[in-house]
């Protein structure tokens, strides 16, 4: 069986087929710097309630995604319009 691609089909390597690598490496290096950051708290409670809160949403826009763009991107949007914002609106 022989399958044709289009020239313009973008192939981006994703694991299991919905999040990418880059993704992953992102995900991984936030939770290890949450994880040894929060081991200033004594209490096993607390530890896992802020583990949570500060790494579960960014897994869930890692996953879902904004309209198949990558978190890495969105942030690089986000941050260059931060530093440049009258530079992005008006230009064509």
């Amino acid at each position: 069986m022989k399958f044709i691609f289009p020239q313009n089909y973008n192939f981006k390597p994703k694991l299991f087929g919905f999040i990418e690598y880059s993704t992953i490496f992102l995900n991984i290096f936030w939770d290890m710097f949450i994880f040894f950051f929060i081991h200033i708290f004594n209490n096993l409670n607390i530890q896992i309630f802020l583990f949570f809160v500060f790494c579960f949403p960014l897994f869930l826009f890692s996953i879902t995604g904004f309209n198949g763009e990558s978190i890495i991107y969105v942030f690089s949007y986000i941050l260059r319009f931060l530093l440049k914002n009258k530079l992005l609106l008006y230009e064509k």
